[in-house]
């Protein structure tokens, strides 16, 4: 019967004669990039919060954006919005963070404070879909100081919210070992164990 190796978010056999690297959706390159995000764990260098955050963009859209000097979320929006609020019901051990942003046109006090609006009005659509606020934060935005585009002029893509992953819930009883690389891969544990369930079904021949 086929032995599955299940590896601390490297490689988890799917077939007698594939592998697929844990990871591969994050950066899609070449085999190793993997080893080198778990290198990286290790080091210090990369956190499990930051490779979940980067599924997450590669998944869903991060951002959406908004209306000259309004920080209320159109039908665009709210459709993008729906799509995220799926992902992170997902993945309740995670924590997210909403950025606001602004475009040029405007004072900064009074950009920032309209980036926070946004945000936060991100954040109560979230918890609208049964999200818990405790795994939610509108930060203090950025207003005008990161803009997509160069412009002074009024710019759609500039006025917007990005949602990221934060962490992970404090205290959660999932996380408290440190199993962090499970939850990050845990499509891949799944399909591991689905899979060779089956075959021990079709090689005792199945219950009778």
């Amino acid at each position: 019967m086929q032995k599955w190796i299940i590896t601390l978010g490297l490689t988890v056999a799917v077939a007698a004669s594939c592998t697929r690297e844990a990871g591969y959706e994050i950066d899609r390159g070449t085999f190793g990039n993997a080893t080198l995000n778990n290198i990286q764990v290790m080091n210090g260098e990369l956190t499990y919060a930051q490779i979940l955050s980067r599924r997450f963009a590669a998944d869903v859209p991060s951002q959406i954006n908004f209306a000259f000097n309004s920080s209320q979320l159109d039908a665009s929006a709210q459709q993008i919005l729906l799509q995220q609020a799926d992902w992170i019901k997902q993945f309740p051990e995670a924590r997210f963070r909403v950025y606001g942003h602004t475009d040029a046109v405007g004072s900064t006090s009074y950009n920032k404070s309209l980036g926070l609006r946004r945000a936060q009005a991100v954040v109560a659509f979230f918890a609208r879909q049964g999200i818990s606020r405790s795994r939610l934060e509108a930060v203090v935005s950025f207003g005008k100081t990161r803009p997509l585009v160069a412009t002074p002029n009024r710019d759609r893509r500039n006025r917007r919210t990005v949602t990221e992953v934060s962490g992970f819930v404090d205290g959660n009883p999932q996380t408290l070992d440190g199993k962090y690389a499970e939850i990050v891969y845990r499509e891949y544990v799944e399909s591991a164990t689905t899979i060779s369930t089956i075959q021990e079904v079709e090689a005792t021949g199945g219950a009778e």
